[in-house]
């Protein structure tokens, strides 16, 4: 149950930076679409399939969404302000990934 709800929970707040980082961001152009799709396709879709997987109790799909969107949290992490916690949505994946795997193992 704890690693259903850290997936749904992570997936949920990385969709919510996610939509900070795109519509509200004061360094960022609105009307640009690369960075827009490029986000979507790094962020919120692995987001999505984490939440996804949680709700199925699939921990493969959630260690996708970990490896998937690892790469743009590490570098999110690197950068100053609140989109440094891409990374933690992301150890949030693997935590739950984790606890499923060995909740499944038992």
């Amino acid at each position: 149950m704890t690693s259903k709800l850290l997936g749904i929970l992570g997936g949920l707040f990385t969709i919510i930076l996610w939509i900070i980082l795109n519509f509200f961001n004061p360094y960022s152009n609105q009307f640009e679409a690369e960075p827009m799709l490029t986000t979507l396709f790094m962020l919120l879709l692995p987001a999505c399939l984490a939440i996804f997987a949680a709700l199925t109790t699939r921990p493969i799909l959630l260690f996708i969404a970990f490896v998937w969107a690892l790469p743009a949290s590490l570098y999110l992490v690197l950068t100053p302000g609140v989109f440094a916690l891409f990374g933690v949505s992301c150890v949030i994946y693997l935590i739950s990934f984790l606890l499923m795997k060995f909740a499944r193992s038992e």
